[in-house]
């Protein structure tokens, strides 16, 4: 989608009106340059009652003597906040037709700067299919969407800067959505690394350093390669570094990528199982949040690191019994092989000590005992600093990403460490809070400052988005698929400090 801005008053294509619950007429503001016969189609509409303008609703309205217009709902003025007009400008997109064509103009009514920015970000973020696997005839392509949006004098500079700034992090939350939808006999652990190598040719500000899996085992990632090793596809490590000649502490990100998860020995049960390919979800929002920040000319330093691993049954793989020793040194009793995902990041937290970094959070699709506790609706979130936690939270309200605060209780913490033959096990002694053990089994892998004994813990959080990563049907801003969740609430975090 191509967006630009204008403060003219010529109507390209299809009107896109925005209007507010008891609009009984089209605002005089809105009508300059409107067809006479369609003002007087939509005036009727809105008199009658035939459009409410409920939130996120639409009609299409077809000039009997010419002209197409499109009546998207704002909801109640009241509570019409920035949120509503992103749903609003991704309803558009939803239930947009091939009538419609692709030349789109939108117009409100005394609009701020950034509500119509927050229109044009729901329209960005919606505009989006998986068909890349799809034979299509060259006449079924349609071409690139086409939106203008007119304002007042004065507002096209200000609202031009944002939506640019709103298509840099859209394309971001694109980038996570097509990792995650692509199927796993293409997306593996090497064909991720090989695709943020090439991507990082395209910044001058970044670098990509790979891991491979004989390096993974010469520097003794137990956890990564432990997972990876029953499969012909083997495990590398993906370093991502923005600004890295910039000095001082900077944030960290670190994902689960899990690119195909059959549970291993302890085999998953084979309804939806497709679904496991969404199991680098953690991953696909780390290079997402990267691709957000260097697309949109973040000037501060960031680094980030991605596990990877394909978990398979075979000859070669791990077994339940099994006793690995982490790169931090720490060993881990394995109970079963697909509590896979806490044994990559262990090696990845500890990885991450070595950037001396301000802060490290980790997103992972971690549990099913997540969404039986949040379902589809919020993250899990998990932090050794409260006041960290309420800021992650706090970004993710901001742009609509909801991160619901968990506890990490030192009763979790001990029912990890409760092995009788090595430092800790990677399962919970029970069925219950298995979010909340998983938690804390990565804490332990968080590293003091510098890594000295009784230094303090580096300041971390842990995302749980195995129920909102995929599968998340009330997400408005993605039809199906993966979501991309948390690009938006990590960019929020980062630019705004």
């Amino acid at each position: 989608m191509k967006v630009s801005v204008s403060p003219g008053h010529n109507i390209n294509g299809t009107l896109i009106l925005p209007l507010f619950e008891g609009s009984e007429a089209v605002p005089e503001s809105l009508q300059g340059g409107l067809h006479t016969a369609l003002k007087g189609q939509i005036n009727r509409i809105l008199s009658e009652g035939d459009f409410k303008a409920k939130i996120k609703t639409t009609m299409s309205i077809i000039g009997s003597e010419g002209g197409k217009a499109m009546l998207v709902g704002l909801g109640k003025e009241d509570d019409a906040d920035i949120h509503a007009y992103r749903k609003a400008g991704a309803a558009v997109i939803a239930n947009r037709k091939k009538a419609h064509g692709t030349d789109l103009t939108v117009r409100f009514s005394e609009a701020s700067v950034e509500a119509m920015g927050a229109f044009a970000e729901g329209m960005l973020l919606r505009d989006y299919s998986y068909d890349h696997y799809k034979q299509q005839e060259e006449d079924d392509k349609e071409a690139e969407l086409d939106v203008r949006i007119t304002c007042d004098e004065g507002q096209e500079d200000a609202l031009a800067s944002l939506t640019k700034i709103h298509a840099g992090v859209a394309s971001g939350v694109h980038l996570s959505r097509d990792l995650g939808n692509c199927p796993p006999n293409d997306m593996y652990p090497e064909a991720f690394a090989d695709q943020a190598w090439e991507w990082a040719k395209d910044y001058d500000n970044v670098e990509v350093t790979i891991i491979n899996y004989d390096q993974a085992v010469k520097a003794g990632m137990g956890g990564l390669v432990a997972v990876g090793m029953g499969s012909a596809r083997k495990p590398c490590m993906v370093i991502f570094e923005m600004n890295r000649e910039k000095t001082g502490r900077c944030p960290m990100l670190v994902g689960k990528g899990i690119t195909f998860d059959t549970g291993g020995i302890s085999l998953k049960p084979g309804a939806n199982m497709d679904e496991m390919k969404y199991d680098m979800g953690g991953s696909a929002t780390v290079f997402g949040t990267m691709q957000a920040l260097a697309s949109t000319g973040h000037k501060g330093k960031v680094v980030a690191i991605t596990c990877m691993a394909e978990n398979m049954p075979s000859s070669n793989a791990q077994r339940p019994g099994d006793v690995i020793t982490t790169l931090s040194g720490k060993t881990i009793e394995i109970l079963n092989t697909d509590a896979e995902g806490r044994l990559v990041l262990s090696d990845g937290l500890w990885k991450a000590g070595e950037f001396d970094p301000e802060y490290i959070i980790d997103f992972a699709t971690l549990t099913g005992a997540c969404v039986v506790a949040l379902g589809h609706e919020a993250t899990g979130l998990w932090s050794n600093d409260d006041d960290f936690r309420t800021r992650i939270h706090e970004a993710g309200n901001a742009v609509d990403e909801l991160a619901w605060p968990m506890p990490l209780l030192p009763a979790f913490e001990k029912e990890m460490t409760n092995s009788k033959i090595a430092d800790t096990r990677n399962l919970g002694a029970g069925r219950y809070g298995g979010a909340n053990t998983a938690a804390a089994f990565l804490k332990q892998f968080v590293p003091n400052r510098n890594y000295e004994k009784d230094g303090e813990q580096i300041t971390w959080a842990h995302m749980e988005i195995a129920g909102t990563y995929w599968g998340a049907k009330t997400n408005s801003m993605v039809g199906n698929g993966a979501t991309g969740i948390h690009v938006r609430t990590m960019y929020h975090l980062i630019t705004n400090g």
